[in-house]
């Protein structure tokens, strides 16, 4: 494991002090003061993602394409490569047990990660199709896993895109929605029984209830993304909650901040477009953004939920 303030890239420079920034934001109640911005804390990345707070108030986040790692941030604010080889890991997320699992785009597999960074295998699919290629996931109370399956780039007209459930304990997973065009980011809600579901290319978010078999009904419209223009995609990715319940959605304009019933609160303007969010650091008060070449740091009037990860 190497530790490192500077990571060999032409462009790349810890930026913890003197932080760049974009413009101001008006602020949100509750959520971000009145002048507040999101701040660069590492830029030379090819495409980050898959943040995720630890206990100590560090982080994982991957990159993906090419560089194909995992890197983790410590408390201090050193970033070290975690795992080499990371079979294009997308999404990340902790098991109440503390275990650290991950979706493998390129693998396309759901695996576990241990502490040394070795993965292994959970799932490959339902026992029928293979996946495509899983991008992001989420950990029910029970130790089930739910992910999603958009497959890659580019859409293909009449191809189905899957969100799954592993059930703990078992290999096969389950598809539990196969309507949704091209399904990314999800979340539960604090006490588990909705899930919130992103789609890439439309403008809405989902709600599900929560079966105790893990199976999902009730899809309806949770919330509908602000501003964003007719015929274009969303850009809806990563989603994390705070500790009130309110939803932070990352889109093509930035980071969409709603209630927990759905009413969109505002925006966070980021510097170049959001892949995924997490909250971390000292309480959980600080917002950290993926966003492409870059990770961002915003703090807040809030904290992520008390349960581990997201």
């Amino acid at each position: 494991m190497r530790a490192r303030r500077w990571i060999a890239a032409p462009t790349m420079v810890l930026l913890f002090a003197g932080c760049a920034s974009v413009k101001p934001t008006g602020g949100i109640p509750g959520v971000v003061a009145p002048g507040a911005s999101a701040e660069l804390v590492q830029q030379g990345y090819l495409f980050t993602e898959g943040p995720l707070g630890t206990p100590d108030g560090g982080l994982y986040f991957t990159d993906l394409r090419t560089a194909n790692r995992i890197y983790r941030l410590d408390p201090r604010g050193t970033i070290s490569v975690f795992r080499e080889n990371s079979e294009g890991t997308n999404g990340l997320a902790f098991t109440a047990k503390g275990d650290l699992v991950g979706a493998e785009g390129v693998g396309k597999r759901v695996s576990r990660i241990a502490a040394d960074g070795k993965a292994t295998e959970l799932t490959r699919g339902d026992g029928d199709k293979a996946l495509m290629a899983p991008n992001d996931l989420v950990v029910d109370a029970a130790g089930g896993i739910y992910f999603t399956d958009p497959g890659p780039r580019p859409l293909v007209p009449g191809r189905k895109a899957y969100v799954y459930y592993l059930p703990a304990g078992t290999t096969k997973a389950i598809a539990v929605d196969d309507a949704t065009v091209r399904p990314n980011g999800l979340i539960l809600t604090l006490d588990g029984k909705t899930l919130i579901l992103a789609d890439t290319v439309g403008d809405t978010l989902f709600a599900f209830d929560v079966q105790a078999d893990g199976k999902l009904t009730n899809k309806r419209p949770f919330a509908r993304l602000r501003d964003i223009a007719a015929g274009t995609e969303s850009g809806a990715d990563g989603i994390a909650l705070d500790r009130e319940g309110r939803l932070y959605v990352t889109t093509f304009t930035g980071i969409q901040v709603f209630d927990k019933a759905g009413q969109y609160l505002g925006t966070i303007p980021v510097p170049r477009q959001p892949s995924n969010v997490a909250f971390s650091g000292s309480g959980k008060r600080t917002l950290y953004i993926t966003a492409r070449e870059g990770l961002y740091r915003i703090e807040t009037l809030t904290a992520g939920p008390e349960r581990p990860g997201k």
